[in-house]
Order: C-alpha cells, then structure tokens, then sequence
C-alpha cells in the first residue's frame, strides 16, 4: 500500500472518528456545553498521556514552543465549545458542514500571519464556500441565527489553531500537541463545569466517554494521515465526516437536512473539490 493511500485510508478513519464524536455528543441531550467539552478532552488527555509516557517525549513539550502550544491550545478550545453548542442546536450535518470552513480560514489566516502567498484559485474556492454557507445559515434577523453563528466561528477558531499548528511545524510530537491541548482545556474548564455541574444518567456519561474515545481516534487519524501525504493530496477526503454525520443523523435521529442545506453542502464541497485538484496540478507536470 503506497504511503498516499495510508493517508486517505487514516483520514477516512478521522472522519468517521469525529462523525461518532458528533451523534454521541448529541445523544447525551441537555449536558452543558462546558461539560461535554471538558469529557471530550479529558478522554483525550487520559489517552495522549500514555503515549507521550510510551514514547518518552516531553508532556508539555519545548519552552520554545510554549507561546505556539497555548495559543492552538486556547483557539481549539473555544473552537470547540462554539461546535459542541452548535451541534446541540443544530441538525448535526449543518454544524459539521460549517466547521468544515476551517481549512478556508487556514487559508486566510496563513496568508495574513504567516505571510503564505494566496493563489487566485484559492480566493474564488473561499468566495464560493462562503457562498455555501449562506444557504445552510438561510439568514434571518432573529435569534435562530446564533446557532449557525457559532458553527461559523468553530471553524474560524479552529483554522486559527490549525494556522498556530502550521507555524509550530514538525517541532513537536503530534501526541505532545494533543495532551497538551486536551490538558490545557481540562484544567481551564475544570472550575467552570464544577461549579455548574449538572448530574448526568448513567447512559449519558458513557455517552460522553465514548465521544472523548472517538474525538481521540478522529484527532490522531487526521494527525498521521499528514505524515503520509501531503494535505493538498488528501484533505479533500476529511469531508467525508458530514457524509458520515448525516448518515448518522438520519438513522439515530431522524434528522433529514433540507434541501437549502445540502445544496449549500455541494457547494462547499464542491469549493473544496477544486482546491483539491487546482493543488494536484504541480504534482501532475
């Protein structure tokens, strides 16, 4: 098997990682947005912990990469609180589409700070996916709007960690990086989700735990996929999680997206598709 296809075949499992992640945070029902955070990275921080304790590395990684470590871990955090309350309030396939904006805002937020030049394909795939949104959000001056305003900014937090992770580069091991941000969100929300604390069913905490194993699986799956392939080669497949959410949307929720939605899915996808193939082109020559 070539490395390209280890990549695709890791990222596909990322993707039906994160998918389970999102029907069994859903599942849980009416948990606080905190508390469902703070088990979906403490599951990963637990995990994390024992591979940086296999492989020797440091927990908290190099005192050169501490400012780079925090801010990704800050922007992932807050990512995630805005996608686990969007998938709380939404259809499960949109809040997943709308966090899949994230590598459009990697895109503009590599080209602002780290100086990474912007190709005229690239603009008119942003200007198109944003596009697409329009028709999942279906604008409307009223508060049903928050919701698709903070699956939006899920996905502007984490192209922001993901732009933290491109400038941090291969300096840290990507299980350091994931123990040190699930820890970072632990211990920040820990005061928080205690003072509020809801008591939860028992079949609500499995639920829970079972998102933090899947959210793990999802997040190491998409961290070795890179170190196969290259992203511009496989990325295209990480979209293959709203084909999942929805999927499971329908059989464990009923949920059907509307036709407004899926046509904004093709859009983005289709955005997405193009990038894939304008950044195949040097490959090809």
């Amino acid at each position: 098997m070539t490395d390209q296809n280890k990549g695709i075949l890791l990222i596909l499992l990322s993707a039906f990682g994160f998918s389970i992640m999102t029907l069994f945070v859903k599942l849980s029902g009416d948990v606080p947005t905190l508390q469902k955070t703070i088990f979906r990275n403490g599951v990963s921080m637990i995990i994390s912990f024992f591979f940086v304790l296999h492989f020797k590395e440091r927990f908290f990684g190099k005192r050169e990469n501490q400012p780079l470590l925090l801010l990704r871990s800050t922007l992932g955090m807050i990512g995630i609180i805005l996608l686990f309350y969007a998938i709380d309030h939404l259809v499960i396939a949109d809040a997943d589409m709308l966090n899949k904006m994230s590598p459009f805002f990697t895109i503009i937020f590599a080209a602002i700070f780290l100086k990474e030049f912007v190709k005229p394909y690239q603009i008119y795939s942003i200007i198109a996916a944003f596009l697409g949104t329009l028709f999942i959000i279906k604008p409307s001056f009223s508060l049903g709007i928050v919701p698709y305003a903070a699956g939006i900014l899920s996905a502007v937090f984490a192209g922001a960690a993901y732009t933290a992770l491109r400038a941090l580069g291969d300096r840290e091991q990507f299980y350091t990086v994931v123990f040190y941000f699930s820890g970072f969100t632990t211990v920040v929300l820990l005061p928080f989700v205690i003072y509020n604390y809801e008591p939860m069913t028992l079949q609500q905490t499995v639920y829970l735990l079972l998102g933090g194993v899947f959210a793990t699986i999802g997040q190491f799956g998409i961290t070795l996929a890179y170190k196969f392939a290259p992203a511009k080669d496989i990325s295209v497949f990480n979209y293959f999680t709203v084909v999942f959410t929805a999927l499971l949307g329908l059989s464990f929720l009923g949920q059907v997206p509307d036709l407004y939605s899926i046509l904004g899915y093709l859009i983005i996808f289709g955005a997405s598709f193009y990038m894939f193939l304008q950044n195949k082109k040097p490959a090809l020559s």
